[in-house]
């Protein structure tokens, strides 16, 4: 039943954090952040659908989640899957550029709230390190199964390999031993100490309990080692036995001998780096070489031991062997762990247990723990060159090593998993000269026995009988000592040994040799030469020249050092005239070192400078030590002692004193560095800022809790001070900003701050705002450094209103610096909730809170402190406050929008108006508005909120409605700029530049009108609209006079300079431009304009020269160069889907030179792909304009033709009346046939309408745009007729001329046209439109059309003239089989002429035979125009090329205008008309028409 069966009850936690309580799910953390993830990443993943990465980690993620809510899994698998799970987010939300999330060791989300700044910035390197490593892993194409075993095995800091020897099978026949260990084949070094298994010659080890037991964890390997090229898994197999296996007399065989007897090698690179995942159950066989081993060991030593590689020959040799093992070898089975000693122990419980051998790594793992105690000497039995003496042949050299004391006390061990033994035997090489054993073992000693500790090498020939070889004593021994004199161990490396011969008995006595040096080096010649000379004077041992002993040690300790200087440092009192050196010298040792006296280090360092109190002569250099040994637990190494370094500062630091030195060496680097000198150590003081305030604050809080408050002002005037001026004037680094996080102890202190030291912090906090100190995916790291801002900023505005408001200590500058920072926070991009996913949004809602409206309200509540100092910040705050209202948070705004309205009263009742706030908010808004601030909600808002204010306020009622009249009209045309910015439509940013610019203009903003003009010239150009680019410039220069007087810098990249040189630039720009645009005529104009300044104002001929010759290079490109003519075309945007400029309404398009409709049309549906393409030409019903879709009209329009008055009246060429057929044209024209009303059968006519569009643009084209929006009327059927009768008429002159001008043209065209006109049959006449409209009842019906009446009967009057020229010329070329056709039509036009004339008047043309013509040649070159037509019609009748001519046919117009009769008073006009005198005197103009040449 409902709800029961709708709802699932979960379980919740509480967690209480203050009054608060947070209440969350109580489900599995990781399967919680797999959840939120998937919903993430398949919000994404629909717009990209493409990744198919991403599809495969999403599947993986879905089936991973599954198995961990089954609750299913064993310890070490939960872990395992753990690892995968978080790896793959990580790589997920990397690749897809999400926030990196930063985890602890066992793979959980940190919580900033429990860990430090410091720790919480490490995490953020290591996991963008760790990512960047995988991403680098997916792009070398590496396709791996197990990337989430790789990935955990890289995301831990030390690894383990775990190894199971589950058999040995080789035929050996005696006992053995098996030294397995880790090896690097490159560098040729063991990795690891070794695991030693002994086993018995009946095939099981010696100590049947360990069977099936036999297991190792090679543990301590870091990130480092795993980079090794290559590792092997070597296993050294030793036989203990006889001298040579062919002597079968047992009892008579030496045994108990370690002999070499062969090796076996597997390469397992690939497992311990986890690129192969391996299963604990899975045997891996690893075979067995002897024979190489052998012949190494026996034939090749000599050659080897020269190369010096003598185990590295051997393994590439097994390692390239394909040989047949015989089926003899190891059987093992691995598993690469991840963690070390302690935590495998809990992770692989069923694998590692107490029983399992660890064998450590030989050294110091990269990351030191700081309980791990250890005081290990690893020996490596190198090398050795014997003599044989008097023996015929070479020795067989056995080695026996001790760990002696002055008492001959002993320990020693062979191998992990082994016994501790009093004694080492080498492998014993057959008469060998110099045998290379490479041999390493451990040995363990008590710290507090190791300064009495020696270690002696006995050597001894060992015979295969062992009759003799009872009879063998030593006959050499050498010696070392663990301990120097100067209380250092051992150096690492490798030491060539003194050996001594003598009585074997004398050489077991420690006193005999101890006091003898134990190395060769060059000091020590002298002495071993006289020791040769004077053997029985040292207990009878003399130096053997002949023979040598080479060893290499290597020390793991965390108790002795190798370094004289870091114990002289420790010791520093029993030597003070080494102290400075010692601390000079410390940051020359190596860290490990370091560290492993951390804290005996810190207690000296600190006791120096508290013993030296009166005097600073160590202060330097111990301050330089302390901050060599913090930015140590800075490295990822040593981070883990960080833990150390805490507990230190807080249970044994108690230098009380101390705080004081660090703080005048602190101030003393820092002073320099805000001087601007050189100052080495700053950077890494700055890094170690937080440690040094952790061992100065404590001190001052416990003074000031023993009202000691003079040390805080100190801390505070003299250090914090410095430190922001020196972080002010340095460059980022990431880890300055953490060096902040200290200063939360004294924030609750600083009530007393100083005015600078306020100011000096504001600026700093600011710029760190403002520079990107963390990448923008540390979104932890960036909101934990938005935490310490916030309280920060809120204690110091406490600060402030308790101690700089009144107006005595009131400060501007202080008040401004802290206004702009609180801006500055709230407006920074990682706040921005609205840009984040819903995801990110609510995790930071739910951890931090909206940090913006804290900040916000507070803002709010100190500008409403203020008082009568507000007008102090008018109108310097009003564009910090509208970056803040303009934050897309609906309380936010309401809170602080009426802050507008109180700086507005402010402004009024101190000067009467609020001019400065307007003009500032119009400038500011602008750039915000562009910049992505503001919306239409936002522009509501405004409007009621300021409105509602001054309905209070009735003096101010009239100034802020028509305030808000003008910002809401500015917001409207800068959010339609804002959204066709990004668009790929170049003309609807052009449309909106231009409606900005003009909004500008009305506004009489001048700055603002310029600056956008510069934006509409930067698109032109992109377009190459050079033309309209020019027009945009020239806006900008009619602004400017031809005066001295200085511009006003409206530009960014604008130079000072005087009017004249602006406008002077300005005109070679524009003139360019238009070059490029072919718009001589207006180029030549700017010419004319400036060649008069250089003429008469400056009198610089040389440019007067340059310019007249430019303007003639234009008036030549006038008359030779081709310009073509742009198509117009119409174009409607129709339906709601359009923004509002461009919305049902219609625009005239310029069209580029020889584009064609179908592409203009194809391009602008291109930047609309959702439109819908109209078919008609007619306007659309409601449906559509009032639809939410898109719908676009496209169709071609003729412009109508304005010659200019300057031209009238005069002869003009074709070249220049051309132009203006398509420029300057500001009327188009759009025609098509309808019909209305009652169609008459009889007569078409009647009911004929051409429905004419005549657009009328705003502007005319060219223009600042390619496009104006356009107003349209329609044509009557009376205006169709006269239209088409001008038409005919102008068909008839053009023939005329034609044929006139070319006799070889056919007469069929000229016969078909003057046929139709002239025969009644044909019905192609004027008869229909005198019964349309001729007629009583027609006039009767439109008294309105009087004027256009008489036009149409004057069109047919002038045709009678021109049928009778257009006759004439056929009779004189007509052919003889014509002749009667011709003859009808003479008969048929007689009646007509006859008819015509006596109801419309007579019409005459005058003689114009060229021939006869005395006008001029020039008065001969006219524009072809129609004389009896609105829009004239090309005729299609072919023509050929001829001299020029003109006919001279005179129409009067007199009809068209007036409907006057004509009179006959004729005078000439300009080029292709006459003038024409009526009878009342008023000069009409008749056009004429040029033949088609």
């Amino acid at each position: 039943a409902f709800p029961a069966s709708f709802i699932v009850l979960k379980e919740v936690t509480i967690e209480k954090r203050g009054d608060e309580e947070i209440i969350t799910s109580a489900e599995m953390p990781l399967v919680k952040e797999v959840t939120t993830t998937l919903r993430e990443w398949g919000s994404i993943w629909k717009q990209l659908y493409v990744v198919r990465r991403l599809d495969r980690l999403m599947w993986d993620l879905m089936e991973w989640r599954s198995q961990l809510l089954s609750g299913t899994l064993p310890s070490d698998e939960f872990k395992e899957l753990k690892q995968k799970v978080t790896s793959k987010i990580d790589y997920g939300n990397k690749i897809l550029e999400l926030d990196v999330v930063v985890r602890d060791a066992d793979g959980n989300i940190l919580d900033p709230e429990r860990a430090s700044v410091i720790s919480l910035f490490r995490a953020h390197e290591d996991a963008t390190a760790k990512i960047t490593e995988r991403i680098k892993e997916e792009q070398s194409n590496v396709q791996l199964d197990h990337s989430g075993v790789s990935a955990r095995i890289q995301s831990s800091p030390t690894h383990s390999l775990y190894v199971f020897v589950r058999n040995f099978v080789c035929r050996i026949g005696e006992d053995s031993e098996l030294f397995m260990s880790l090896y690097d084949p490159i560098k040729q070094t063991n990795i690891s100490e070794n695991y030693l298994v002994r086993w018995g010659d009946k095939g099981l080890p010696k100590d049947i309990e360990m069977l099936n037991s036999l297991k190792v964890v090679f543990t301590d390997l870091g990130n480092k080692d795993l980079g090794r090229e290559k590792i092997y898994l070597i296993c050294q197999i030793v036989r203990v036995g006889r001298m040579d296996l062919k002597d079968t007399n047992h009892k008579k065989c030496t045994m108990g001998l370690r002999r070499p007897f062969g090796v076996a090698v597997m390469d397992i690179s690939d497992i311990i780096k986890g690129k192969t995942e391996c299963d604990e159950e899975k045997q891996y066989f690893i075979p067995f070489h002897p024979n190489y081993f052998i012949l190494c060991f026996r034939v090749c030593v000599c050659r080897v031991i020269a190369e010096n590689d003598f185990l590295h020959t051997l393994l590439n040799k097994v390692t390239t062997s394909r040989g047949d093992s015989g089926g003899q070898g190891l059987w093992v089975t691995m598993k690469a762990l991840v963690g070390d000693i302690v935590q495998i122990r809990k992770e692989y419980p069923h694998l590692v247990d107490r029983s399992t051998v660890v064998a450590r790594k030989l050294g110091f793992p990269e990351i030191i723990m700081p309980g791990d105690i250890r005081n290990d000497i690893y020996l490596t039995l190198h090398s050795g060159d014997f003599d044989k003496y008097n023996k015929t042949t070479q020795k067989n050299v056995e080695v026996i090593m001790l760990v002696c004391d002055e008492e001959g006390k002993n320990s020693i061990c062979l191998g992990a998993g082994d016994r501790p033994v009093n004694e080492y035997r080498s492998v014993i090489y057959y008469q060998i000269k110099q045998p290379r054993w490479m041999e390493t073992f451990k040995v363990a000693i008590p710290l507090e026995e190791m300064p009495r500790i020696h270690l002696r090498f006995m050597f001894r020939h060992r015979s295969s009988q062992e009759s003799k070889d009872k009879s063998e004593r030593n006959f050499a021994m050498a010696f070392v000592r663990l301990m120097k004199e100067d209380g250092t161990v051992l150096r690492d490396g490798i030491h060539e040994l003194t050996v001594f011969k003598g009585d074997s008995k004398r050489m077991e006595e420690v006193s005999s040799y101890l006091s003898l040096p134990s190395e060769r080096s060059h000091s020590d010649s002298h002495k071993a030469a006289t020791l040769m000379r004077s053997s029985s004077s040292v207990g009878g041992l003399s130096v053997s020249s002949r023979d040598t002993l080479t060893i290499a040690t290597l020390v793991c300790s965390t108790k002795l050092t190798q370094n004289v200087g870091l114990l002289g440092l420790l010791k520093w009192r029993t030597r003070p005239e080494m102290l400075k050196q010692n601390l000079q010298e410390l940051k020359l040792i190596d860290g490990e070192e370091v560290v492993k006296f951390l804290q005996d280090t810190l207690d000296a360092l600190f006791n120096i400078m508290m013993e030296h109190s009166q005097t600073d002569d160590y202060d330097i250099l111990v301050f330089d030590a302390l901050i060599y040994i913090i930015g140590l637990i800075a490295d990822r190494k040593f981070q883990h002692f960080n833990t150390v370094l805490e507990a230190y500062i807080k249970q044994h630091f108690s230098a009380t004193l101390a705080y004081k030195k660090l703080m005048s060496v602190l101030k003393t680097y820092l002073d320099v560095s805000s001087r601007g000198e050189a100052c080495e150590p700053i950077l890494r003081t700055l890094k170690a800022l937080e440690y040094i305030f952790k061992f100065i604050v404590p001190f001052c809080l416990f003074l000031f809790q023993g009202d000691t408050f003079q040390h805080i002002q100190d801390i505070v005037s003299s250090l914090l001070r410095t430190i922001n001026r020196t972080v002010i004037t340095m460059g980022r680094e990431h880890a300055l900003i953490v060096s902040l996080k200290p200063l939360d102890h004294l924030f609750s202190l600083s009530f007393s701050l100083f005015k600078d030291f306020l100011m000096e912090t504001f600026l700093l906090f600011k710029d760190l705002i403002g520079k990107h100190v963390y990448p923008s995916d540390w979104v932890t790291m960036i909101m934990v450094q938005n935490r310490v801002f916030l309280q920060a900023i809120n204690t110091y505005a406490d600060t402030m209103n308790h101690k700089f408001l009144d107006n005595n200590s009131f400060e501007v500058q202080l008040w401004n610096n802290y206004f702009h920072l609180a801006v500055a926070f709230i407006t920074q991009e990682s706040l921005q909730l609205q840009h984040f996913s819903p995801t990110k949004r609510s995790k930071i809602l739910a951890k931090y809170g909206d940090m913006r409206r804290l900040i916000g309200f507070a803002i709010r509540d100190m500008w409403y402190k203020l008082g009568k100092n507000k007008i102090c910040f008018i109108p310097g705050m009003v564009g910090p406050i509208l970056e803040m209202t303009l934050i897309p948070e609906e309380e936010l705004r309401r809170a602080t929008i009426p802050i507008f309205f109180d700086m507005m009263q402010c402004e009024h009742n101190h000067s009467g108006h609020f001019r400065k706030f307007e003009n500032e908010i119009i400038l500011k808004l602008d750039h915000e508005v562009e910049g992505g601030g503001g919306d239409e909600r936002y522009m509501e808002l405004l409007q009621s909120i300021l409105l509602e204010c001054a309905q209070g306020r009735p003096p101010l009622l009239t100034e802020v409605q028509h305030f808000v009249t003008l910002v809401t009209g500015l917001l409207e045309r800068l959010l339609d700029y804002r959204t066709v910015m990004s668009d790929d439509s170049r003309n609807n940013r052009m449309s909106c530049t231009v409606n900005l610019l003009n909004f500008y203009k009305d506004i009489n903003r001048e700055g603002m009108y310029i600056r956008y003009l510069y934006k509409l010239r930067d698109l032109h150009l992109d377009g190459e609209n050079y033309t309209e680019a020019a027009y945009t410039l020239l806006l900008h220069s009619k602004l400017l006079k031809w005066s001295e007087e200085q511009c006003t810098l409206q530009l960014d990249f604008q130079t000072p300079q005087s009017q004249r040189q602006l406008k002077e630039s300005l005109y070679d720009t524009i003139i360019s431009y238009f070059d490029k645009g072919k718009m001589w005529e207006e180029a030549i104009t700017l010419c004319k304009e400036l060649a008069d300044q250089f003429e008469m104002e400056v009198f610089d001929y040389e440019l007067l020269g340059q310019k007249l010759n430019q303007q003639a290079k234009f008036y030549e490109s006038i008359m030779k160069i081709l310009r073509p003519k742009p198509d117009y075309f119409a174009v409607g945007y129709y339906g709601c889907g359009f923004p509002q400029f461009l919305r049902n309404k219609v625009f005239i398009h310029r069209g580029k030179e020889y584009e064609r409709r179908e592409d203009f049309q194809s391009q602008l549906m291109s930047q609309f792909p959702s439109a819908v393409r109209l078919n008609i030409t007619t306007m659309p019903g409601d449906d559509i304009k009032n639809s939410n879709m898109q719908y676009i009209q496209c169709f071609t329009v003729q412009p109508v033709l304005e010659i200019p008055p300057r031209l009238r009246n005069k002869p003009v060429p074709d070249q220049i009346i051309n132009f203006y057929k398509s420029n300057y044209v500001q009327r188009f024209q759009y025609s098509r046939p309808v019909r209305r009303g009652k169609v008459d059968p009889d007569n078409e006519f009647a009911s004929m309408w051409i429905e004419r569009t005549t657009f009328i643009t705003a502007y005319k084209l060219p223009g600042i745009l390619r496009w104006f929006e356009a107003t349209n009327v329609f044509m009557i059927p009376l205006e169709n007729a006269i239209e088409t009768m001008g038409q005919t008429n102008e068909k008839i002159l053009t023939m005329i001329n034609q044929y006139q001008c070319d006799d070889a043209l056919p007469i069929n065209p000229l016969s078909m046209l003057l046929n139709g006109i002239v025969d009644p049959a044909v019905m192609g006449g004027f008869a229909k439109y005198e019964k349309a409209f001729f007629t009583e009842e027609y006039m009767h019906e439109h008294h309105e059309d009087r004027d256009k009446l008489m036009r149409l009967k004057d069109l047919i009057a002038w045709q009678i003239p021109l049928l009778g020229r257009g006759i004439s010329l056929h009779g004189k070329r007509v052919t003889d089989d014509l002749r009667p056709f011709h003859e009808r039509m003479e008969e048929c036009f007689k009646q007509l002429k006859k008819k015509v004339e006596k109801e419309y008047g007579v019409r005459e043309l005058p003689d114009t035979d060229e021939r006869r013509s005395t006008r001029p040649r020039s008065m001969l070159r006219s524009v072809r125009q129609s004389i009896c037509s609105l829009a004239g019609s090309e005729c299609g009748t072919p023509t050929k090329t001829h001299p020029e001519s003109m006919i001279l046919l005179l129409i009067t117009s007199s009809s068209l205008d007036s409907g006057i009769p004509p009179s006959p008073s004729v005078m000439p006009r300009s080029s292709g008309s006459v003038s024409v005198m009526d009878e009342s005197g008023v000069e009409v103009e008749v056009r004429m028409m040029k033949t088609l040449m």
